[in-house]
């Protein structure tokens, strides 16, 4: 098995040579660029043909709640995108039609090719959410069955389900250990977590767009630096996909930044997270691409209340805006006290202590009911700031994303080396 994986590896590293990847690289990053600036003016020519079809929403978190925006924009970036990645098709692979007596990588040409594929059926699936708004038992369903072809790829390239063990289990487990179909079941799990973490940590403009720039730029920073190591070509490949990721998604935030112009939709969410889920795992980093996602995964650890209908969950969590103030605070959930679990009631006292949730009880015609935060950690922001204006709680956001960022090269490196 090993001896296969070095076969194929060492296929992919003679068949791209330093000088190589660095010219396809450059290409990559010109095509990306005309890419960007395709979405940058494609959202504004489409914007009527999509409010006539009824593809808009209201911003809620603005004075003005009757005038709608255009919603779903994620499909001019997803299909800009994959645009960019057909046209880089013939750079990546076509020195090896040009010139027979390269040996062709076939093994990395079917990488390619289901990567985008995988990329496709999820731009194609968020779109179909946006339109007919589908459960939420299905969006669990759907990144999984849309990873399948990924990863069965992903086993007839012989992909390695080895983990490297941490130094204090060495003695009793050894270096490393094959976890076998437990590694498939996780990778299929990584695309269902990256779909919809990026999909429940939204709600306020430019906050979906921006955090996938930030850890798109993240990741692609990391795979520069691994440039040198011996998965080069897995990195290589990995940033192949990322720079026309990033350059459009850049396009798109510059609409969807505030006052936003164009709404994202779950269209987009569905196309970034099945991307970032790509990238891990054709990339050989699916456990590191983790720590580039702690604000998204403390949200949805902050959610699980909500999401598992232990609290009362709203359709929408977004904050409330206080007209006054022209401000965004923090929006809350209301519970039946007579129908609250005891535990939950007691572990919702004790996080109300510790300042992580606010839980009061009401007057009134109310005075029966509790309520509480809505679970996000955008709310707990605003709990800890007070009222302020939903510009300053997007760049707050997207500034913890790029602290976390930060915090993700320290555990990777230095740390990373005390534990393994």
């Amino acid at each position: 098995m090993v001896m296969a994986v070095s076969a194929i590896m060492s296929q992919l590293a003679a068949s791209v040579t330093p000088n190589g990847m660095a010219v396809s690289l450059a290409i990559n990053a010109v095509i990306s660029v005309v890419g960007g600036v395709m979405v940058a003016r494609t959202i504004p020519a489409v914007t009527s043909m999509f409010l006539k079809a009824g593809l808009s929403g209201r911003d809620l978190c603005k004075p003005d709640k009757e005038s709608k925006v255009p919603e779903s924009m994620g499909l001019v970036t997803g299909c800009v995108f994959l645009i960019v990645m057909f046209l880089f098709l013939g750079v990546a692979f076509g020195q090896h039609i040009l010139n027979p007596t390269k040996l062709f990588p076939h093994a990395a040409f079917s990488e390619y090719l289901t990567s985008l594929l995988c990329i496709c059926c999820m731009l194609l699936l968020g779109f179909a959410d946006d339109v007919l708004n589908l459960k939420w038992r299905y969006k669990l369903v759907l990144p999984t069955v849309a990873s399948l072809p990924l990863l069965m790829v992903y086993y007839v390239n012989l992909g390695s389900t080895t983990v490297v063990m941490p130094k204090l289990l060495r003695p009793w487990i050894g270096l490393t250990l094959n976890i076998g179909p437990l590694y498939y079941i996780y990778m299929a799990m990584l695309a269902v977590f990256c779909t919809n973490t990026i999909n429940i940590y939204a709600g306020i403009n430019g906050l979906e767009s921006g955090q996938t720039v930030v850890a798109g730029a993240s990741v692609a920073l990391f795979n520069i630096i691994e440039l040198s190591s011996s998965q080069a070509f897995s990195h290589y490949f990995s940033l192949c996909l990322l720079l026309p990721f990033i350059a459009t998604s850049l396009a798109l935030y510059y609409h969807n930044r505030y006052p936003a112009r164009a709404f994202v939709g779950d269209t987009f969410t569905y196309f970034s997270g099945m991307t970032f889920a790509v990238v891990a795992i054709i990339g050989h980093f699916s456990k590191t691409v983790l720590l580039f996602f702690m604000p998204q995964i403390f949200n949805f650890l902050y959610s699980i209340p909500q999401l598992f209908r232990l609290v009362p969950c709203p359709r929408h969590r977004l904050p409330r805006y206080n007209e006054k103030l022209d401000k965004v605070e923090a929006s809350e959930a209301e519970i039946n006290e007579s129908e609250m679990r005891w535990w939950v009631l007691a572990a919702l006292k004790v996080l109300h202590r510790l300042k992580l949730v606010h839980l009061r009880r009401g007057t009134g015609p109310d005075s029966g009911k509790l309520f509480i935060n809505n679970l996000t950690l955008i709310n707990l922001t605003l709990l800890w700031s007070g009222p302020c204006h939903e510009r300053t709680l997007t760049n707050t956001l997207l500034i913890l994303q790029v602290l976390s960022s930060a915090l993700a090269f320290v555990i990777r490196y230095p740390l990373a080396d005390l534990f393994f």
